[in-house]
């Protein structure tokens, strides 16, 4: 019979403390999010235009609406999730520098998104949003919520 070392299950108690934490960190984690009245088309042209005007780059735009629409029979999907759902996604150096100095770990939020999305029970009302991020991210969170600001005309 083989003996059971301490050390031996340490690796299972690591994994398990760390879907723990995962858990929690996802209930506390709600997007900051945005309402407007539009047409999805003029506000998706608004956010494009606030991310260019604020000195980016957009590295991609996702078009996950789409692609959900497309997949619904192929996965088994029920039911029609938005009317519209675009994710854009850009980096900035100088902010990634700062909250990267702040906590390297920070490294997982590169590239910051910012999705909007329409549903088929809300016709023209479009939610515009981003992630919620810690203190350390706090540079981040501003830039994104200026170009959210721009785009919609919060300021």
């Amino acid at each position: 019979m083989t003996e059971l070392h301490i050390t031996s299950l340490l690796p299972f108690a690591l994994a398990a403390l760390s879907v723990t934490a995962h858990a929690d960190n996802l209930a506390v984690s709600a997007p900051v999010t945005h309402q407007v009245a539009g047409e999805f088309d003029d506000i998706a042209f608004a956010v494009e235009n606030a991310i260019l005007n604020a000195g980016l780059v957009i590295e991609g735009q996702s078009h996950v609406g789409d692609m959900l629409a497309r997949t619904k029979d192929d996965v088994g999907g029920e039911k029609d999730l938005y009317s519209h759902a675009e994710v854009f996604t850009f980096c900035s150096a100088s902010v990634s520098r700062q909250v990267m100095e702040a906590d390297i770990m920070n490294l997982q939020h590169c590239p910051y998104s910012i999705f909007l999305f329409e549903t088929p029970d809300a016709p023209g009302q479009i939610t515009v949003g981003r992630r919620r991020y810690d203190n350390s991210m706090q540079p981040a969170a501003q830039l994104l919520d200026g170009i959210i600001a721009d785009a919609l005309t919060l300021e």
